[in-house]
């Protein structure tokens, strides 16, 4: 119980120090620009809420809220932002005017140091690696019995090549994925493309939502299928049935019973039949086989599987070159933003991850082994995620700073300072409010995230 403390405490430093770390190197690229170019800074602020430390230096405010999550650089004569930063401590009046084009390049400088991190973050993982699974092939593995995938069609041992006309890399992660194409397809039924015996064939696929309550995400599409996943251990949890019996991360299950195992799905019915009983596991570990005995629980009331405390599916390292890594990243984003815009679309708002998302994420990530690693490659994704989202033209945004110094350099004059209050204000009240309703679902997600899922709109 101790350490099962202690590892929490260290998992939850951990998420704090890194997801800060980007928070930090944003506002660091916006301070120090307004530093270059002469600007009125008042203070830096890591996290929000009410102050628990500060210390003022050179005229700068250097402080640490109580909420955390969040950053920023009060910078009053780039545009009124009493909503987030609090009053200004110089009347507005008695502020130099600043020209467009330095209120350009300190807006431009958050964005530009978030992308300098993303590359700086790339280059360690090209150096020490991304762990990289065994699952991630686009074969399926399992396609539950009368639902869509097999009403279409679709069988275990079919190789996905394409799905909704897009070409596919992965099963599960990222946007050139089985699941984000399913995901992300807008008409009746789903056209794919499968490699089955040497020979392409072509099948419309029907699909399915769950049903979800109110409080939870808006449903997505699905079709029912799993990625062929070979039985190798991935992470064993210490104290678990495997973990008792012997098993070790980067064993290879061959065997259940005298019956040859070559997926992961080729074992639910030899465990099904054998509830209660003693089963022997063979696995291969490096040149030995071994034979571990497991005695499996009786068959629960709610038909609950077997838990083995493993974690399936074995890692290797892969090296990718940090240019992909940003421009992937990028891809990701564009791909997100447009599903989000397409009104056909599922993909909603509500399904985009705020602060507390994030940082549940980095919590699961860290808990695995060799998280570190997975969390500097996700880290990746996150600061080009800060920067683009940031560029958008969004009073507020860095973005529409940038903007509003455009429109000011055309008008050649400042834009009111009433007018600039009124957006502004609006603005900083709107995205505040979108940030509650992210955390909204954010929490509804750590509340039910093992709750079952009943199914029933299907097409």
């Amino acid at each position: 119980m101790f350490f099962d403390g202690l590892k929490f405490i260290v998992i939850c430093l951990e998420v704090i120090l890194i997801f800060n770390l980007l928070i930090v190197v944003h506002e660091l690229g916006h301070f120090l620009a307004a530093r270059w170019r002469g600007l009125v800074v008042e203070k830096f602020a890591i996290w929000f809420g009410k102050p628990i430390w500060s210390k003022t230096i050179n005229g700068v405010e250097y402080r640490l809220g109580s909420i955390p999550a969040g950053g920023f650089v009060a910078i009053p004569q780039l545009a009124p932002m009493e909503a987030v930063e609090g009053e200004s401590q110089t009347p507005r009046e008695q502020l130099p005017p600043v020209k467009p084009l330095d209120k350009i390049i300190v807006a431009a400088a958050g964005p530009l140091f978030s992308f300098g991190l993303a590359f700086a973050m790339a280059l360690i993982v090209w150096f020490v690696g991304k762990p990289q699974s065994e699952i991630d092939s686009t074969t399926i593995g399992f396609v539950k019995e009368g639902g869509p995938a097999y009403q279409s069609g679709l069988r275990p041992g079919d190789q996905i090549l394409t799905v909704d006309g897009k070409p596919v890399k992965h099963f599960l992660s990222g946007t050139d994925s089985v699941k984000w194409r399913i995901v992300r397809s807008e008409g009746q039924t789903i056209p794919m493309t499968v490699l089955r015996e040497g020979q392409e064939v072509s099948i419309d696929c029907g699909w399915t939502k769950p049903e979800t309550s109110s409080w939870r995400r808006p449903a997505l599409r699905e079709i029912q299928i799993g990625p062929r996943i070979v039985p190798g251990v991935g992470f064993v949890v210490r104290g678990s049935l495997a973990d008792k019996a012997g098993f070790r991360a980067e064993d290879l299950v061959t065997d259940l019973n005298g019956e040859p195992i070559f997926n992961l799905s080729d074992m639910g019915p030899i465990i099904d039949a054998n509830r209660g009983k003693e089963v022997v596991f063979t696995v291969d570990r490096g040149a030995e086989s071994l034979q571990l005995p497991i005695t499996l629980p009786p068959p629960s009331a709610d038909g609950m599987p077997v838990n083995f405390g493993i974690e399936w599916g074995r890692t290797t390292l892969a090296y990718p070159n940090p240019f992909h890594q940003v421009k992937d990243a990028a891809t990701s984003i564009f791909r997100m933003v447009g599903a989000l815009l397409s009104p056909a679309s599922d993909v909603k708002a509500a399904h985009f991850s705020g602060p507390v998302g994030i940082m549940r994420l980095y919590y699961q990530i860290f808990e695995s082994p060799d998280g570190w690693r997975i969390a500097l490659a996700f880290s990746v994704l996150i600061n080009v995620n800060l920067a683009l989202l940031n560029l958008l033209p969004f009073p507020v945004l860095d973005g529409g700073h940038i903007t509003l110094a455009i429109i000011e350099a055309i008008r050649r004059k400042p834009i009111s300072v009433r007018v600039l209050e009124v957006v502004q204000t609006g603005c900083a009240l709107l995205l505040i409010g979108f940030m509650l309703y992210l955390t909204f679902y954010d929490v509804g997600d750590i509340v039910a995230s093992n709750a079952p899922v009943p199914v029933s709109k299907s097409n």
